[in-house]
This record gives C-alpha cells, sequence and structure tokens, in this order.
C-alpha cells in the first residue's frame, strides 16, 4: 500500500462526503455514544480493501478498534464476517460509507479478475489490467486486481512508453514512432520499457525489421491472425493481445500462445460485491 496515496484519497474522500458536518448523526446521536459494528459479506467472491478499510477507521478516528477476521484476496461466501468496529459511534457511522463503497469496488474487481485467473491456469497467459480506470480511483482499482491475481499493465502515462495507433499515425508510421521514443529516452536518461500496438500483420512486420521495442500489442486480430501473428514474432518480443476480449473467450485467445491478455473489463464494468455494515 502506498500510505501517501491512501491518505490522499481518504481525505479528500471525507471532505467530499462530511461538508460541514454530518447532521444526520449529530441529531440523532448524543456525542460521546459508543458502538459495534460488523462488516457482513452478502455475495460469494473474492474479498478486496480490507487493508484500506483499516486505514480509512484509522484516520477517521484512531481510538476505533478493528478486529480483521478475513483478510485480502481470500474467497468468502455469503453471511460471512469480513471485521468488526467498535469506538465512537459517531465515526462508524462517517466512515461506513466510504469502506463500503471501496471494498464492494474493490471486491467486484478482485472477483472478476480471479474467474479470468482460474480460466488461465492452463495457459502460460497472464491477464493484465489496462488504463480504463475510475478517474481518481485507479490506484485502488488496480490494487484490487493484483488482489485478484492478475497482474497490473503501466500505472500511468509516467512509467512505461506505449506506442499506440493515434501515435503512430500523428508520427507519421511505425518506424518513426519507434526510433523518436528510443531517442527520448536517451536524451531523458529514462529506463522504460516500450510497448508498441499494431493493428494489421503489415505493421507487425515493420515492427520486426524495425526492433528495438519490449512489448508488441497485437490489437483486435481475429484469433486465426493471432496465432499465426505469434509464431513470427517466435519469442522475440513479449506479446500481448488486446481488444473485444471478454471472460467468454479469454481461453481461446491464450491458446493462441501470447504472453499477456490486456482487459478493460476488469476495472470500468465489473459488479461490485454486496457488502454490509450493521450495528451489533
Amino acid at each position: 500500500m502506498d500510505k501517501n496515496i491512501i491518505d490522499h484519497f481518504i481525505k479528500n474522500a471525507i471532505a467530499e462526503d462530511i461538508g460541514d458536518g454530518d447532521h444526520t448523526s449529530l441529531s440523532t446521536i448524543p456525542l460521546g455514544t459508543k458502538g459495534k459494528a460488523k462488516l457482513i459479506v452478502k455475495d460469494d467472491g473474492i474479498l478486496a480493501g480490507v487493508e484500506l478499510a483499516v486505514e480509512i477507521f484509522n484516520q477517521i478516528d484512531s481510538s476505533l478498534k478493528v478486529t480483521v477476521l478475513i483478510v485480502d484476496g481470500t474467497p468468502v461466501k455469503y453471511g460471512e464476517i469480513a471485521l468488526t468496529v467498535e469506538g465512537a459511534t459517531h465515526s462508524i457511522l462517517l466512515a461506513e460509507r466510504l469502506v463500503l463503497n471501496c471494498m464492494q469496488r474493490m471486491s467486484g474487481i478482485a472477483t472478476t479478475t480471479n474467474r479470468i485467473v482460474q480460466l488461465l491456469k492452463p495457459y502460460k497467459t497472464k491477464v493484465l489490467d489496462t488504463r480504463k480506470t475510475t478517474p481518481g480511483l485507479r490506484y485502488l482499482e488496480k490494487w484490487a486486481v493484483k488482489i485478484g491475481g492478475g497482474v497490473n499493465h503501466r500505472i500511468g502515462l509516467y512509467d512505461m512508453i506505449l506506442i499506440k495507433d493515434n501515435h503512430v499515425d500523428y508520427a507519421g508510421g511505425i518506424a518513426n514512432a519507434i526510433i523518436a521514443a528510443n531517442n527520448y529516452l536517451k536524451d531523458k536518461n529514462k529506463d522504460l520499457a516500450i510497448e508498441i500496438e499494431v493493428r494489421n500483420m503489415e505493421e507487425l512486420k515493420q515492427v520486426l525489421v524495425q526492433g528495438n521495442v519490449d512489448r508488441i500489442m497485437l490489437d483486435n486480430f481475429e484469433l486465426p491472425l493471432l496465432k499465426e501473428a505469434v509464431e513470427l514474432i517466435n519469442g522475440k518480443f513479449v506479446t500481448e493481445a488486446s481488444g473485444g476480449i471478454v471472460e467468454q473467450n479469454v481461453t481461446q485467445y491464450a491458446a493462441c500462445g501470447v504472453d499477456f491478455i490486456s482487459m478493460g473489463i476488469l476495472t470500468h464494468s465489473v459488479k461490485s460485491l454486496d457488502l454490509s455494515l450493521k450495528a451489533f
């Protein structure tokens, strides 16, 4: 967990929610009231966000006592208790929705990711996330992918060079883009991996001639063409398939022999896991 990122996220999230005060709690519950609550799992899946929840409770009120019963990455079933919290009732209520929103979203991502990871077990292929994330929540969503057993692609625009179709077109072609990227890294004294997206076999052949990249993304290749492309690359570069890949067809793409499959659905369209925080 990156404490700086998490501290900043929690601070902003609390400010967004509380405004000038939690007037419902302040008006109905006397100050100083103590209470207990339990976080109940209401769906089967993979639990994620427990470590984050502990940090949220701690930042809202360091005197709250949190007891973790199920850790991140654990398969859970309906009715299980993930954690309990006790202390100032006002603090528990302030933390409630932020904890649930984060854990439900993260658990949904981890659950979806893990289903795909299980499907890919017979193959060498690993599943990658993308930058198709919720603004402001990318760190949490990619964290959830890792909890689910997936692999993080680049975090942002700064930690890898990924030359996509628009870059190629604006640069004036494959060769121009690759040469420029390598010159840039040399001039800036930066050590970043270079990946390039190709849209067809002609572009792939240009990359193979040019070289000087680390990974080739085969975008929207039909299955027979993808298999042919992987055979042509023949292990000279790391391969990644992307575009139109979903849970129902992921094994067909893996069977083509790619090293990675990137899937936007891990973060942009998952169903959250149902969780609830209840007083007891």
